[in-house]
């Protein structure tokens, strides 16, 4: 019955939890008002005010930190990586202060998990980082000789909803060739060919389908004119894609619930948008099954959308014909922070290592 503390800070609150084996014994949600974190200047700066919170949230709780086996932490934005469960070591901790993340409160999560494994004793990890990045070299080029395709997504999610799936049907995951959507505020689907996802199409960037907060995928040389419209800035376009687009952008709202709401009292366009998204969500899902040329063993629909039984049942009517259609609703990061660390702390799994380097070195143009 290992002790596993994980930690999972965000844009304003910092997630904390106890596990004893993989059994929840509390969890708790730290709000951090936005007066106090104003005061700092970078993100790496709120690394004392969020450790100090964090250990009086755990003594209130009466946890005592030196009696933990494990600290276990969510990673965002660092170079990419192989899936899995990483041992914070120096680079990692590193390239969290400075390295191409350090604007994303998320990135520190292995500072933390460190500094509290260093002062009260017990390992430190990450689980499945967001920069997880497992493609293949025919999933990475482009029509741009200067671009290049990179993983994003939500790989923590995606690879806990698929364990779910596969202790349910007693099978191992790395045994099995299944699609994976994250349905939330960003979209994300994932080809997971036997352990490994080979190919992800994320709305974060501008790929793939419409979200509730992203614009999707859109003709190129159409957002080439809005870019040089002049009516607006870098930044204003990058909001577009990131942050205003989708439901957003049509509909003024990203809330499934209030979607599904105006299409009860009959708003038409609502429901246009809604099944819109649900047929380019079954675009992306078949273009993934393509990936693992159509031996699928499920579709899984797992985060916060996918309570919608309207959305999950118009996605299901599109791609039932491929494979089972299974639904995992929510989201399971903190509970994976934890069997991350617990595999490894059991012997079932080996930590991987945080280098720096690329994964991916570039395509070798061979000429005769």
């Amino acid at each position: 019955m290992y002790r596993v503390i994980v930690l999972n800070p965000g844009s304003t609150s910092t997630k904390v939890a106890l596990y004893e084996g993989e059994q929840r014994i509390f969890s708790e949600n730290i709000n951090h008002p936005a007066s106090d974190l104003a005061v700092f200047p970078n993100i790496v700066d709120q690394l004392p005010y969020r450790k100090e919170i964090i250990t009086k949230t755990l003594k209130e709780k009466g946890v005592d930190p030196g009696e933990a086996d494990a600290f276990s932490a969510i990673c965002t934005g660092l170079m990419p990586m192989a899936g899995g469960v990483y041992e914070v070591n120096e680079k990692m901790y590193a390239h969290g202060q400075i390295g191409p993340g350090s604007r994303h409160p998320g990135n520190l999560g292995p500072l933390l998990a460190k500094d509290f494994a260093e002062e009260f004793g017990g390992r430190a990890f990450i689980v499945d980082a967001s920069s997880v990045d497992e493609f293949e070299e025919e999933a990475r080029m482009t029509g741009f000789a200067e671009l290049l395709r990179t993983s994003r997504g939500h790989p923590l999610n995606q690879r806990a909803a698929a364990r779910k799936y596969a202790a349910d049907c007693g099978r191992a995951y790395e045994e099995l060739n299944l699609v994976v959507a994250h349905l939330g505020g960003g979209i994300s689907v994932s080809a997971h060919c036997q352990g490994k996802m080979v190919d992800t199409v994320d709305s974060t960037r501008g790929e793939g389908r419409m979200a509730p907060t992203r614009s999707g995928t859109a003709p190129l040389a159409d957002v080439v004119g809005l870019c040089y419209s002049g009516k607006y800035t870098e930044k204003e376009m990058l909001t577009k894609i990131m942050k205003t687009g989708g439901w957003v952008a049509h509909l003024g709202t990203s809330d499934a619930r209030e979607v599904e709401k105006r299409i009860a009292e009959g708003d038409k366009f609502a429901e246009l948008v809604y099944r819109t998204t649900a047929y380019q969500i079954a675009k992306d899902i078949a273009a993934m099954a393509s990936v693992m040329k159509g031996k699928v063993d499920a579709i899984i629909l797992t985060g916060g959308v996918a309570y919608s039984e309207m959305m999950t049942g118009m996605i299901g009517e599109r791609v039932s014909f491929i494979a089972p259609v299974k639904i995992y609703p929510g989201e399971f990061e903190m509970d994976a922070l934890a069997a991350g660390a617990i595999r490894v702390l059991d012997g079932k799994e080996e930590p991987r290592y945080y280098t720096g380097e690329p994964v991916f070195p570039g395509f070798i143009k061979e000429t005769k």
